[in-house]
C-alpha cells in the first residue's frame, strides 16, 4: 500500500485529473525535496519512490504520494508508476554504486532488473543509467532533465562566496579541471582533490564525500576540491550536486576551496549554502572551460 501524504488525501478526484503527474525517483540528499517543491509550484502532482537504501522518509511531507522500494525492484517501480498514471519522471539524489557490492542482502533484483543487468557491457555509471533510461522508454515513461526543476539552483560562473581562491589554489583548479574532465570521460568519477599541483584523491566507486575526506587527510589542510560533469554527461542522468552535506565534509577534511562546474551542476539550498560557506571560510567558485583554459 502506498503511504499517502496529507495533501493527497484532501485532493478531489476532479482536481487530480487536471494535474500533471510526475514520478520522482529519489535517492539520498536534499535535491529530491528541492525538485518536489518546485514541481508542485509548476502544477505537478508528485509521486515519489524512495529507493531503500539510502533514501529516508524526509521527502514524504513534500510530495502527494510516497512509496518506498528496495533498490533493484525495477519491475515494482514500473508498476507503481503505471498505477499512478505517471508517464514522466525525474531522478534525483545519491544512490552509491558501492551498494551493489557492499549490501547484497538488501539488493535482491527482481526479474525485470536482472534481465537488463545481465545485458550490460559493464557497470560504469553511464552504462547503468543509460540502461535504466532505455528500459523506462520501452515502458512509455520519459525521463526528464532534473534541471527543468532546478534552474534557479544551477551553479553560476565565477566566485560565489566572499572568500576567493589564492593564486596557488587557482593553479590547482586549472590543473584539476583537466584531470577531472578526463576521469569523467573515462567514467571513473566526477571529483578530484588537489594540493600544491598534486592529486590527493580521485573519486571512484566510494563517492564524492569519501574522496574529499581521503584527499583532505593526505593534504592536511587547504585542499582544493574540483567537481565537474562528464564531457559526455546526459543532464537527465546523474547531474553533479553539492549542498550542505558537501560543506560539512569539506570542513571535516579541512579543505579550503570548492570549484564546481558552472551551469552544469546544482547547488541545493543555494542561499543558505553560500552563507554557510562564508561562515566556514571556504571559497566556492563556478568554473568552466572559459575560466580555466
Amino acid at each position: 500500500m502506498p503511504l499517502r501524504s496529507a495533501s493527497s488525501l484532501t485532493e478531489t478526484n476532479g482536481s487530480r485529473s487536471h494535474r500533471k503527474n510526475l514520478g520522482l525517483i529519489a535517492g539520498k540528499g536534499d535535491l529530491p525535496r528541492a525538485i518536489a517543491v518546485e514541481a508542485k509550484k509548476m502544477g505537478y502532482r508528485v509521486v515519489a519512490i524512495a529507493l531503500q537504501p539510502p533514501a529516508d522518509e524526509s521527502l514524504k511531507p513534500h510530495v502527494d504520494d510516497f512509496h518506498k522500494i528496495h533498490i533493484g525492484r525495477f519491475g515494482e517501480m514500473i508498476k507503481i508508476l503505471k498505477r499512478s498514471s505517471v508517464t514522466q519522471i525525474v531522478m534525483a539524489g545519491k544512490v552509491p554504486k558501492s551498494l551493489l557490492y557492499q549490501n547484497k542482502k538488501s539488493l535482491v533484483p527482481d526479474l525485470k532488473a536482472l534481465k537488463f543487468l545481465f545485458s550490460l557491457k559493464d557497470r560504469s555509471d553511464n552504462t547503468l543509467m543509460q540502461a535504466v533510461n532505455n528500459e523506462l522508454r520501452k515502458e512509455g515513461i520519459t525521463l526528464l532533465n532534473a534541471t527543468k526543476f532546478t534552474k534557479n539552483l544551477l551553479t553560476p560562473e565565477g566566485p560565489i562566496t566572499k572568500k576567493k581562491p589564492k593564486k596557488s589554489q587557482w593553479k590547482d583548479i586549472e590543473l584539476g579541471w583537466k584531470i577531472a574532465r578526463e576521469i569523467g570521460r573515462l567514467d571513473i568519477g566526477q571529483t578530484i582533490v588537489m594540493k600544491g599541483g598534486a592529486v590527493m584523491a580521485v573519486e571512484a566507486i566510494e563517492g564524492t564525500d569519501e574522496a574529499i575526506l581521503r584527499g583532505g587527510a593526505l593534504a592536511k589542510d587547504n585542499a582544493v576540491v574540483i567537481k565537474v560533469s562528464r564531457p559526455q554527461q546526459d543532464m537527465k542522468l546523474d547531474v553533479p550536486v553539492v549542498g550542505h552535506n558537501t560543506l560539512q565534509i569539506m570542513i571535516k577534511a579541512n579543505a579550503g576551496v570548492l570549484a564546481i562546474e558552472a551551469k552544469r551542476s546544482i547547488i541545493v539550498d543555494k542561499e543558505s549554502f553560500i552563507k554557510e560557506a562564508d561562515r566556514a571560510g571556504i571559497a566556492v567558485i563556478g568554473i568552466s572551460k572559459d575560466t580555466v583554459q
